[in-house]
């Protein structure tokens, strides 16, 4: 499928994009590729390719994609954002990283799975539009692919040496960052090393200081690749060590994430048929405190540590030909995650709870896939069925645990622990040429996503809500059914020669959705082991799991103007809503209306941008969960760049100029004692920041 490129004046508005919309007649408009690199890609992909701006940032990659139209970011850490797109996030996003799917560690989503893409490493980011293909997998809004740098095949059989390599330096946190790639490549044999490095400390904002938001993150890794004659093959492995890094917005804080990435694909032609298959696994370890990054309880009891691991094995195959006057695509994917959690006080051998045990989820699937011509419309049309499994073991604790959590254990290992689901997913993307300067862009589709193993297995009321960090205590349910998406959306992508505009309508409709809610019928009345449990944990009203019914719906667009040669506009506007459709209420936790615009002035050798950031009060907020609302805002932005000679440029940008307090509404509120945040206080955004960035490549 082809893809779609974004101006590089959107660096002003979508600062990390790396060309205009150039949509050819026989593109397909359903990708947006976000370029960090610059780095030229194979032209049959694209239409077209500028080198663009990507203004120096933090080391979060979903603060790229939220630059997109319909995304923004939620902030619960500086390693640890996760992107809401169109009012949808965490799992229901199909995130991959290098094209690995894998489990996350913590059961909180402390490692989403950008928290694995350091920014250094990283050529593009691939985000569909609209909706996830079938032979991405399930999931109920698009997908992500962050795609790592690589040495390509050469030319010839001589060996040649390659490198990308970037260094930047950040005034928010002090912070800095190195890495990149380096490695060597002929036309049949290829080999890499990949590494990157990065620490800063608390970050600032107008009001102080961001207690216990400093992080640490080291990346290394090997990849090589043979090529002979149709057919390629490829190993590439990598080792990721988060050290302490601060979770205002979480019980605790990362103490490490330790984690090992292997993958072999292969790809080749057999007589026409176009054959792709690869097998990954990754494993993960990590541990979480109370006391290191924060100030300690003033009892040795109240220590916490929390050891999780996670186990994914993954693979899948695809096969590509000629069919029914287009394009037959035929495959099967799956994965097996095991999940482990106990609860420990390090003060206290004894005190330990194994609250969620010996978790198995697997998901085995097979898709179709035909793109070609349907009654003059380019389409995609996807068909796929999975087959869920999830099963829990037996949960226990130790000895120094108080008697009503043993309660709800022997309640938890009575209950029938092992679930089986099946889900259909059906997709149809169509997009027709209207004439030189226009292309109309249709999406239906049918997707769904199978609950988490938290959503069903939480036994214990604890904070661990798959990345909500709003101080709420959750339990599953072992009854959820999996989510469905009836989806309808409809746009168009239009250019001139001075000008371009890409809006979408969407719309929404989702059963059985997987949301909070209270309990029982008398929330605050304590009168079930669960509400004591929650109530000696300081939460008397805890909430559970279960199925609701939700819609979302709104308009996203970006868009842009030449005002001269060398000036030009641009900008992007993202508004969704969304509603409870069980219930009159709004539904918990969606983005306000955003506008982002900006002014570029481009010459030869540089170019500056004036950026502005307008963002809404959000007063549709959910009721039934107790969400407060928040004020609008604005920050400006300003960023620069220079070719100092070729494979250099230098960047730099401020970010929040005027240095403006602020509070991001998907923000998490602050549990951190040792902060010049208030306790419970939506934790701010990020104060006035200077950044600078080096990149060097040949």
């Amino acid at each position: 499928m082809s893809s779609i490129l974004l101006h590089s004046a959107s660096a002003l508005a979508l600062s990390c994009l790396t060309a205009m919309p150039a949509l050819a007649q026989d593109a397909s408009p359903l990708t947006d590729i976000i370029t960090v690199s610059g780095q030229q890609l194979d032209a049959e992909r694209l239409d077209r390719l500028d080198p663009a701006t990507l203004p120096p940032s933090g080391p979060d990659a979903a603060a790229l994609i939220a630059r997109l139209p319909g995304a923004t970011v939620v902030g619960n850490g500086v390693l640890s954002s996760q992107v809401q797109y169109r009012g949808l996030s965490g799992g229901r996003i199909n995130l991959r990283i290098d094209g690995q799917n894998f489990a996350s560690g913590g059961p909180n989503l402390m490692d989403p799975p950008l928290h694995y893409a350091p920014i250094a490493l990283i050529e593009r980011i691939e985000v569909d539009r609209s909706v996830s293909p079938v032979r991405s997998g399930p999931g109920l809004a698009g997908g992500v692919n962050a795609v790592f740098k690589q040495v390509g095949f050469g030319e010839t059989d001589q060996w040649q040496t390659r490198y990308d390599l970037t260094l930047a330096g950040r005034t928010a946190g002090d912070s800095s960052s190195v890495g990149g790639v380096v490695g060597m490549a002929n036309d049949q044999f290829r080999i890499q090393l990949l590494g990157s490095s990065e620490s800063g400390d608390d970050i600032n904002w107008p009001g102080g200081t961001i207690g216990g938001s400093a992080h640490e993150r080291l990346v290394y890794g090997a990849g090589l690749g043979f090529r002979t004659g149709v057919h390629e093959f490829s190993l590439d492995l990598r080792r990721q060590e988060t050290g302490a890094t601060g979770n205002p917005p979480f019980a605790m804080d990362i103490r490490y994430f330790d984690t090992d990435f292997a993958r072999v694909g292969y790809r080749g032609d057999w007589d026409g048929v176009s054959v792709t298959a690869h097998l990954a696994f990754a494993d993960v370890a990590h541990a979480m405190n109370n006391y290191d990054l924060r100030p300690a309880p003033m009892m040795a009891a109240m220590y916490r540590e929390s050891l999780a691991t996670a186990q994914t094995v993954s693979g899948g195959g695809d096969a590509v030909f000629a069919a029914l006057g287009g394009s037959l695509r035929l495959g099967f994917d799956g994965e097996q995650a095991e999940h482990d959690l106990a609860i420990t006080n390090p003060n206290n051998a004894n005190f330990v709870l194994n609250s969620l045990s010996d978790i198995t989820m697997e998901r085995t699937g097979a898709f179709a896939e035909w793109t070609g011509a349907v009654a003059g419309w380019e389409s995609e049309l996807g068909l796929r069925a999975d087959r869920h499994r999830a099963e829990a073991g037996p949960a226990s604790v130790g000895s120094a645990v108080p008697a009503m959590p043993g309660m709800l254990v022997m309640a938890f290992n009575a209950t029938d622990r092992r679930l089986d689901d099946t889900t259909l997913d059906a997709v149809a993307r169509l997009w027709r040429p209207v004439n030189d300067s226009t292309t109309l862009r249709l999406t239906f589709a049918r997707k769904t996503r199978a609950p988490g193993y938290v959503e069903r297995f939480a036994w214990l009321p604890t904070e661990a809500s798959g990345g909500l960090a709003d101080g709420n205590t959750y339990v599953g349910n072992a009854d959820l059914a999996p989510e469905t998406a009836w989806i309808a959306e409809a746009g168009l992508d239009w250019s001139s020669a001075t000008a371009y505009a890409r809006p979408t309508l969407f719309y929404r409709s989702v059963d059985d959705f997987i949301q909070g809610v209270p309990y029982d019928a008398t929330p605050g009345v304590i009168d079930t082991p669960v509400e004591m449990v929650s109530a000696m944990n300081g939460d008397p009203t805890p909430l559970r799991f279960a199925n609701t019914d939700a819609r979302l719906y709104g308009l996203d667009l970006d868009f842009g103007v030449g005002l001269s040669a060398a000036w030009h506009l641009d900008g992007t506007a993202s508004w969704v809503r969304g509603e409870r459709r069980d219930i009159d209420d709004n539904l918990y936790r969606t983005a306000p209306p955003s506008l982002r615009l900006g002014l570029t002035r481009e010459a030869a050798a540089w170019s500056a941008t004036l950026e502005t950031l307008a963002v809404a009060r959000q007063d549709r907020v959910s009721a039934a969960n107790s969400e407060a609302e928040t004020p609008g805002y604005v920050l400006v932005n300003l960023y620069g760049s220079w070719t100092l000679r070729e494979g250099v440029s230098l960047a730099a940008g401020v970010e929040n100029l005027f240095d403006h307090s602020y509070r991001q509404h998907l923000a998490g509120y602050n549990r951190n004692a040792g902060s010049d945040v208030g306790l419970g206080e939506r934790l701010p955004g990020t104060g006035r920041s200077l950044g600078l960035r080096l990149t060097l490549r040949g």
